[in-house]
């Protein structure tokens, strides 16, 4: 067995039981890409069993804590059925979930979502780091087994497997199949594609919020709503379904746009209750601040602007711009439902851009929730880096609007 030794001192996030093993904390050693090893502290005690990987810079994440633990395909098999049947405790209210969330359920680098229940499902499964690329086989019965299920989809094409010097892979790993697919969640059904689309196929951590911005647009009665980053309309159809009058929504993605008119025309919905742009999105704020239009509700859901924390202050002006404007677009009493899923900018650091945002619109607003992905997708007490969804809602003060929904809010 190859070992791992670190520099004095370096052991501490370990102790804390940390996954995570930076370049700069080995004092020698290494193994081949994805190999066990033992990872031990300067002084030669056992710390954990970790696989190595050479191109990145972590360059080891923890299997297991346990030194009598024994690394094997017995020991991924029972990985794979604990995290299966925790999904079975959380209120999931879709057919489609999260199945495995990388080092928040043990298994740092692997991502698998399940779309459909039934014998018609199927798994799509993100290999991104080289411990799961190197238990792969394992990985992929032991999931099949634990679901019942026969095909595992591949989507392994994402920047995370370049930074372990992997190359992208994508196709059927297990069985084969039709890729477009169907979802139903809450009260709603929304088609993708698990070959193209975003991550395995949909953002299934935004189920939640798009469920609570369909009762806000219940309870408020939004007649206008602006959906920015709209990619395949979730919350587009989410604001319909919750009673919204009409919801225009933004994308620089054509093809994105065309399958959110089809989830629109899915769920029945009437075509002239939204309006789908291909556009800039920034630009097109502003275009509407100069045109005077102003909207009830606006979801602000941009892609990942800081992939680390090295990107922060350039993403902080990215996420600041949205706001200001979205915050001078919305009517006095309107709700802004606003996100980052950066893992470099972390919920405190989220939440001082927003008010800075406001700040520089001339904007106040009661934040009524703070927002987090969807229960399938966790965080756990020993990696609050798994926290890498994150949203506030925004409700603009003055206005008949905001004393009716202030009425709403919990009391002490």
């Amino acid at each position: 067995m190859k070992t791992l030794r670190l520099r004095p001192s370096k052991e501490r996030s370990l102790v804390r039981r940390h996954p995570w093993i930076f370049d700069s904390a080995i004092a020698k050693g290494g193994g081949d890409a994805g190999e066990t090893v033992r990872v031990e502290s300067s002084e030669g005690q056992f710390l954990a069993w970790a696989f190595y990987s050479p191109a990145s810079k972590i360059s080891a994440r923890v299997w297991s804590f346990d030194e009598t633990q024994r690394i094997d395909a017995a020991f991924f098999r029972a990985k794979i059925e604990e995290s299966v049947r925790a999904r079975a405790r959380f209120d999931i209210q879709s057919d489609a979930r999260r199945l495995v969330h990388g080092e928040s359920d043990g298994l740092p680098g692997l991502i698998v979502d399940q779309y459909g229940l039934g014998a018609d499902g199927v798994l799509v499964a993100q290999f991104l780091s080289t411990g799961a690329e190197r238990w792969k086989p394992v990985l992929a019965d032991a999931l099949l087994a634990a679901t019942g299920l026969t095909r595992l989809y591949e989507r392994s094409d994402t920047n995370a497997r370049t930074l372990e010097g992997l190359p992208p892979l994508a196709g059927w790993l297990r069985g084969d199949g039709p890729v477009e697919r169907q979802l139903q969640e809450h009260g709603w059904r929304l088609s993708l594609d698990i070959a193209t689309g975003h991550k395995t196929g949909f953002y299934l951590d935004q189920r939640d919020s798009r469920h609570k911005f369909a009762e806000h647009a219940r309870r408020l009665g939004f007649q206008r709503v602006l959906n920015c980053f709209c990619y395949t309309g979730g919350f587009t159809v989410a604001a319909l379904a919750g009673g919204a009058a009409h919801v225009t929504s933004i994308d620089s993605s054509g093809p994105a746009l065309e399958r959110a008119a089809a989830n629109v025309a899915l769920n029945g919905f009437a075509a002239d209750r939204a309006t789908f742009m291909d556009a800039d999105v920034n630009a097109s704020l502003r275009g509407f601040l100069d045109a005077g239009r102003r909207f009830d509700a606006i979801v602000l859901d941009p892609p990942k602007f800081a992939p680390t924390a090295a990107h922060a202050d350039r993403a902080a002006r990215a996420y600041k711009d949205i706001n200001r404007l979205g915050l001078k677009l919305l009517e006095p009493g309107g709700v802004l439902f606003t996100y980052s899923c950066s893992g470099g900018i972390s919920a405190d650091l989220f939440h001082k851009i927003v008010a800075s945002a406001g700040a520089d619109a001339g904007v106040d607003g009661y934040i009524t929730e703070r927002l987090g992905g969807a229960p399938d997708h966790p965080m756990t007490l020993e990696f609050p880096e798994g926290e890498y969804l994150k949203g506030l809602i925004v409700q603009k003060k003055g206005g008949a609007q905001a004393v009716e929904y202030a009425a709403t809010l919990p009391t002490c």
